[in-house]
């Protein structure tokens, strides 16, 4: 009958302690991952301390489906760093250089311009309507490192949602069905 066969019989043959065990175990595992994800928000200031670049924009130094790591100082916005921010009316974060940097002298207020590495012009376009430059508030975080091409696995379940759920499926399934 094979695996398919095999892992049937295995489902039948499963008492309710061994299913209530083994989902506290997926609930704890899931809880865990949270509780992880939230204290890296706490050591990095930032809002989301990883991220997968989406995009070609920040090539050759960033490629589509590198992993970055971002945090969140108070020190000053500076050209030249890799920044990860926010633009209102949009859901998905960007990642680009600041280009100019520019302090209000009656304010103290900092405005950013950013532009892609690989684009032709500054992001201006990116941005809300009417909106010239960014606040601090838009930006996510500072690039500290990254892991090269391994947010690759993320783009493929965004843009093909079956495999996302056949993975998951099988996951739980495998959860589900283990004898330990």
């Amino acid at each position: 009958m094979g695996w398919i066969g095999e892992t049937i019989d295995s489902i039948k043959s499963l008492q309710i302690r061994h299913v209530l065990s083994q989902a506290v175990s997926l609930g704890m595992i899931v809880t865990s991952a949270l509780i992880i994800w939230k204290g890296l928000m706490c050591i990095t200031g930032s809002e989301s301390p990883v991220v997968v670049v989406l995009s070609g924009s920040m090539e050759p130094g960033f490629k589509r489906g590198d992993i970055l790591f971002l945090h969140m100082s108070k020190d000053p916005i500076r050209a030249g760093e890799i920044v990860v921010f926010n633009v209102d009316g949009r859901e998905i974060p960007i990642v680009h250089r600041v280009i100019k940097v520019h302090e209000r002298q009656d304010t103290g207020e900092v405005d950013i311009l950013t532009k892609g590495d690989n684009n032709f012009g500054d992001d201006r376009l990116l941005y809300a309507q009417g909106q010239l430059w960014l606040q601090r508030h838009h930006i996510m975080g500072r690039a500290v490192g990254f892991l090269p091409y391994v947010g690759w696995v993320t783009i493929i379940m965004t843009e093909k949602p079956i495999i996302k759920y056949i993975l998951i499926g099988a996951l739980g399934l495998m959860v589900i069905t283990s004898k330990d």
